[in-house]
Order: C-alpha cells, then sequence, then structure tokens
C-alpha cells in the first residue's frame, strides 16, 4: 500500500505492508505558492516510481492508498485548508484515484490528526486505550480522540479543532476569521509573537530553548493556556490516555512537564500523557493507516474504521 501526507510546506509519501511496516519513501517539497494542481500533480508522480520501485523489490503490487490533508477532506473539497491556494477546491480522493489508476474504493482520503490518531491508536502509543487523545503541536494545533476504537469526526468532520477554541469572554473566533487558541499556543503564534518581542524572524521551535527571560515567560505562558484547554477535555471525555506529537515535542521534557502538571491537578481521573510513538511522521503513518483500514486489504480490522471523508 502507498501513504501520501499533503502539508503546508512538504509532502511525505511512503509505501508499507498492510501490517504498518514501512518499505520505503520520499520528500518533496509542496512549493504552496504554487498552487494544489501542481502539489497534487508532483506528488503523484513521486508515488508511483516509488509503488513502482518497491514492486520490483518485493515482487508485489499496490493494493491500497491512503491521503491525508488539513482540513476537512469532504469528496468534492477540502474545508478549512487555507494554507496551498485552490486545496479547497480539490476532489482528493477522485484525482488520486485517476492518477493511480486504482478503483474508487482502494483510495481512503482524511484529515491529517484525525488519521495520525488512527495510527497510535492501531500501532502506537494509543494502543488499547479508550478513550483516549491524539493532541498534535505543531504549526498549528488539534486534538483527534478516539472513542470505541474510532476517531471521531463530528457532525461536520470538524470533532478536535482545538485550535478554535475560545480564550475569553471577548474572543469572537472563527466568525472574525481567528483561531484564538492556535494563534497564542501553536508554532504559528508563537514565531510571530516571539518575533514581535524580539524584533526579529523567530522560529516557534528555537523560542523554546532561547535564554532570554521574557521569551521563556512567552512560551510558560502559552504552555499553560494550552494545558487548561486540554485538561478540559480531559476531563470532558474522561480520556485513558494522551499521546502529543508534532514539531514541538522536539522541545518534549518541557511541553510535557507543563501537561502533566496541569492534568494532575486538575482532572479527577488524571489520563496518562506520553509521547507519540510517531513524533516525526505521524501524519505520514496516518495516511497508511487509512489504506490499511481499507475493508479489502486482508489485515483490517472491523471495528477500527475512522471517520475519514466523512462530511
Amino acid at each position: 500500500m502507498c501513504g501520501i501526507d499533503f502539508g503546508g510546506t512538504k509532502i511525505a509519501v511512503a509505501t508499507a505492508r498492510p501490517d504498518g511496516t514501512v518499505l520505503a519513501g520520499e520528500r518533496l517539497d509542496t512549493d504552496a505558492r504554487e498552487g494544489a494542481e501542481q502539489a497534487v500533480r508532483r506528488a503523484m508522480h513521486v508515488a508511483r516510481d516509488l509503488v513502482a520501485r518497491t514492486a520490483a523489490d518485493t515482487g508485489g503490487h499496490c493494493s491500497a492508498v491512503g491521503a491525508v490533508s488539513p482540513g476537512i477532506v469532504l469528496p468534492d473539497r477540502v474545508l478549512l485548508a487555507p494554507n496551498v491556494p485552490g486545496w479547497q477546491d480539490l476532489a482528493l480522493a477522485a484525482t488520486l484515484a485517476e492518477g493511480f489508476d486504482l478503483e474508487p474504493e482502494r483510495v481512503a482520503v482524511g484529515n491529517d490528526g484525525k488519521a495520525a490518531a488512527l495510527a497510535e491508536s492501531r500501532w502506537g502509543a494509543l494502543r488499547g486505550a479508550d478513550p483516549a487523545i491524539l493532541l498534535t503541536l505543531g504549526t498549528g494545533i488539534a486534538a483527534a480522540i478516539v472513542l470505541g476504537g474510532r476517531v471521531l469526526a463530528g457532525a461536520n468532520g470538524a470533532a478536535g479543532e482545538i485550535g478554535y477554541l475560545l480564550r475569553d469572554r471577548a474572543d469572537i473566533g472563527f466568525g472574525a476569521g481567528r483561531a484564538p487558541l492556535e494563534e497564542y499556543t501553536a508554532g504559528s503564534g508563537l514565531g510571530w509573537r516571539g518575533g514581535e518581542l524580539l524584533g526579529r524572524e523567530a522560529d516557534a521551535a528555537a523560542l523554546f530553548t532561547d535564554p532570554d527571560p521574557r521569551v521563556r515567560a512567552m512560551v510558560d505562558e502559552a504552555l499553560d493556556e494550552l494545558a487548561v484547554h486540554v485538561a478540559n477535555l480531559a476531563i470532558t471525555i474522561d480520556a485513558e490516555r494522551i499521546a502529543i506529537t508534532g514539531g514541538l515535542m522536539r522541545s518534549a521534557p518541557r511541553v510535557l512537564a507543563a501537561l502533566r502538571a496541569r492534568i494532575r491537578t486538575a482532572v479527577p481521573f488524571p489520563p496518562v500523557v506520553v509521547p507519540a510513538r510517531f513524533l516525526q511522521d505521524a501524519s505520514l503513518r496516518g495516511a497508511l493507516s487509512l489504506a490499511a483500514e481499507l475493508p479489502h486489504l486482508p489485515t483490517a480490522t472491523a471495528g477500527a474504521a475512522s471517520n475519514a471523508g466523512r462530511p
């Protein structure tokens, strides 16, 4: 099977066995400013070449393709994915089925964070935990919720989009084109606020190790704000385990310490908070998990299907 992770800056492609064992992989730049069409075209070219090389090496064939993207992936469009011009107009599943010359039922697409949670539930740090949460902390933030072996989609596919959570009563949030919690705690927001504070361009990951006491206070406040919302989410669903992934986990000790401290004191039945298994390639593993969930694959497990692609 083949998995494709369409990110805002990078696209990752891999081939794997149905049990998730990765056989080969490639990465390429998204070139977001050039639009969605070229990104998908180049990704499919790389993926087809990778599939051919893997088939030659193993004697096997590609039984399914899974692909993930930021946003809510619908059959004919993608919502809440503004980073690549034209991405909102993609019929991603149909485009991939045509590009790979596969029957539509052999292609699965979905949201990157929710698919990553499926991978962690199937092969990683959330295996056997229910309910469970995969918290993704990177350029943006999201929380994917695993209930009864399934990743919760919500009525519109937007469950767990915690970046839109309000921080106080004055926030308007989505109605004003804002994502209040994401702007304050995610990598994009931290980078912008750090740049304003320091008077120069700032990388979010570097802010976590910056010795400037003003920067340290800013990061600590952001982590505490995030921890309050994660604790509230843990209380709401009575979570058993929370796994953390994403680029900000390059500073894992600091991130985990902040979340664990708040959860330990605020949650009546505190869940275990652990690093995700797939810290560097969570979304790609999620794409592979979507392919592995397709019913024609011999190792697909009944009852573990995702909600990917639902409206």
